[in-house]
């Protein structure tokens, strides 16, 4: 039987495709495996984190020099903790070889995991914050948010410390999963927070006047910055799921540096510079209303 030439060109274009996925795939192995591009990757992610640290502690500073009769207002606060949580995510990866080989293993967790806890509490001072806005200009009572912010970050916080205690007592999969899918449903909940909150200020300055002052600005600093993190928390909660219960998924081992370095990326870096850029503007100098001092 005679083979066209069609069929020919088809069973030519098949094995090149086969090829090239092959190649791709022993160039993604190449590297996961190769410990020197382990440690390229891991520290390339320490100078991002870095760099961002850095840039949170100088709109800090700036922030103080302008304002420095009002305290530690919410602002200041949500910039010093993002100053904290990349500088020690920065530090980890510094050491990211030194962290795998810990003893207790527990250790490992609480290290890899503490900067991501660190995180939603950061941003979910930023949902705090715009739902004081929007309830304030409702003429709405906001006495009972920063109680409920409180109790929802100590509860995160002593159920994810509650995991860690029984995975040193016990250190079986189940309690790994369990805690990967505890942090996929709070990751979960800061996205719906940013969602409801970030979606009723952005529907209520819509309604403005079109003359009112700052109003376009406002509208698209509120509506990038929800945007960007319902997009990273739903991003984290996703991949969260993956890892708990697929192995080629996990984060928290050495031949995983680029899916590390994407996931770390998408989840955390960008959207850090990306809020901390659009959040650069100075309060003004008097008569500030809505950088109140934390008490």
């Amino acid at each position: 039987m005679r083979i066209g030439g069609a069929e020919i060109m088809m069973i030519s274009s098949s094995a090149v495709e086969a090829l090239n996925l092959k190649e791709a795939s022993s160039w993604w192995s190449d590297v996961n495996e190769s410990p020197i591009w382990q440690d390229r990757i891991f520290h390339a992610l320490a100078v991002l984190y870095g760099i961002v640290s850095i840039v949170a502690v100088i709109q800090l500073v700036r922030i103080q020099f302008r304002v420095p009769e009002y305290g530690w207002t919410t602002q200041k606060v949500f910039h010093f903790l993002n100053f904290v949580v990349n500088g020690v995510r920065a530090v980890v990866f510094v050491f990211r070889r030194d962290v795998q080989f810990m003893h207790p293993e527990i250790l490992q967790h609480i290290l890899l995991d503490i900067p991501s806890l660190a995180f939603f509490t950061t941003y979910a001072l930023l949902v705090l914050f715009w739902a004081e806005i929007y309830y304030q200009a409702r003429a709405v009572s906001t006495d009972g948010l920063r109680p409920g912010f409180f109790t929802i970050n100590a509860v995160v916080y002593v159920v994810q410390i509650a995991l860690w205690l029984v995975l040193w007592w016990k250190p079986v999969r189940v309690m790994v999963i369990l805690s990967k899918m505890f942090f996929a449903g709070a990751s979960l909940f800061a996205a719906l927070g940013f969602l409801l909150y970030g979606g009723r200020l952005f529907l209520m300055l819509q309604r403005f006047p079109v003359e009112s002052k700052g109003r376009r600005k406002k509208l698209q600093e509120v509506g990038y910055v929800t945007t960007i993190c319902f997009t990273c928390f739903l991003i984290r909660c996703i991949m969260m799921c993956f890892a708990a219960f697929e192995e080629g998924a996990n984060l928290d081992v050495l031949d995983h540096p680029i899916l590390n370095f994407i996931y770390y990326l998408l989840v955390e870096i960008l959207p850090s510079s990306l809020v901390l850029f659009i959040l650069r503007k100075l309060p003004p100098k008097r008569g500030i209303t809505q950088y109140h001092q934390i008490r």
